[in-house]
């Protein structure tokens, strides 16, 4: 299903519709640029404070107009703010649309407490109004699609994501992503899948799965078992850049990659690292890595104790050497099967 229909959002139209999450100091340029290169049809920058980015200094540091920087090869793109007040997320959205993503994606599902408790994020959904007034405010201060990312609910208790869907579909939204947990849950517990039918079945607008999307095979039942539009990945593109690439090759193909060698997790983490040291200078560059190191060598031997110690390096130079050095030495049969596929039967 999901190679018979591409993803469409205003102009944007993607297949099969594999979505990199955004995620605050995460899914920054460099991460952003990685997971495009790996086979991710459209990808969201963090979070954007509305409020922070109006109180910024122009002459000052630029902690959060940073975020809303990009280049043409990350396209297509989404800019996604966040914000409790309508009239801050509409200035905000001026300030977002004059950088010209492709689209512009309201955060109403963000349950960190300094968000959401905040009245913002997926604090909206504890008040629907007021989540009306913010997307009518931003769908007016944008010639650009616009689009909302959400939970299911506050708790188990209220969830009214029908309603909202509905909501958002007659506010002119243009597709809907839907983290299928409530806020409470935070990451913790089951997602429930069972909601994406129904809101299918209530509005025509796209609608895109979002949680526990882990390997190629639970990408495709969510395709096959809830007719999603697209799926959106998160926490399992910082374990496993690769996931998108094998995520498409298993809808192509049926079959299923193997896992990437050692040198090739080396060669793509110092190209991750160049990337990093290109865009935030050599020591914010290398600092925002150390989160990623994890993933890069998840599985390896030794993965934990290669962590630390590419964390305790300081300079460009020594982590290029060592990750080279780990791309030197190659496992025969790793070698022997790399790229290659997997036959579920």
């Amino acid at each position: 299903m999901a190679l018979d229909h591409p993803l469409t959002i205003g102009p944007v139209s993607v297949r099969p519709g594999l979505l990199l999450a955004p995620m605050e100091d995460v899914s920054e340029h460099p991460f952003r640029l990685v997971c495009r290169q790996m086979g991710a049809d459209m990808v969201y920058t963090e979070f954007v404070n509305a409020e922070g980015l109006l109180r910024e200094d122009p002459d000052g540091p630029r902690r959060t107009s940073h975020k809303l920087d990009f280049t043409d090869a990350e396209r297509p793109l989404g800019i996604q703010i966040y914000g409790a007040s309508e009239l801050s997320m509409e200035e905000a959205t001026r300030i977002a649309t004059a950088r010209e993503p492709d689209l512009i994606d309201i955060n109403c599902g963000c349950w960190v407490s300094n968000v959401a408790l905040r009245g913002a994020g997926a604090g909206l959904l504890r008040d629907l109004p007021q989540m009306r007034q913010v997307v009518r405010r931003v769908r007016g201060a944008t010639h650009l699609p616009v689009t909302v990312k959400t939970r299911l609910g506050w708790d188990a208790a209220s969830i009214q994501i029908i309603e909202v869907a509905k909501m958002l579909e007659d506010e002119g939204v243009q597709a809907l992503a839907v983290h299928c947990r409530t806020r409470a849950q935070g990451h913790k517990g089951d997602v429930d899948y069972a909601w994406i039918p129904r809101i299918k079945a209530a509005v025509k607008i796209p609608v895109i799965l979002n949680g526990d999307i882990v390997s190629p095979q639970t990408a495709r039942k969510a395709f096959d078992d809830t007719g999603c539009d697209a799926v959106m990945i998160g926490r399992a593109a910082i374990r496993h850049p690769w996931l998108f690439r094998e995520i498409r090759h298993h809808l192509e193909t049926g079959r299923v990659l193997a896992a990437p060698t050692q040198a090739e997790r080396a060669e793509l983490c110092l190209h991750h690292l160049r990337l990093s040291v290109t865009h935030s200078g050599e020591r914010y560059g290398i600092i925002s890595m150390r989160r990623h190191y994890g993933g890069y060598f998840r599985g390896v031997r030794g993965a934990a104790q290669l962590r630390g110690e590419l964390c305790g390096l300081r300079e460009l130079e020594p982590i290029e050497t060592r990750l080279q050095e780990l791309a030197s030495v190659t496992d025969d049969v790793e070698a022997a099967v790399a790229g290659h596929e997997v036959d579920l039967g």
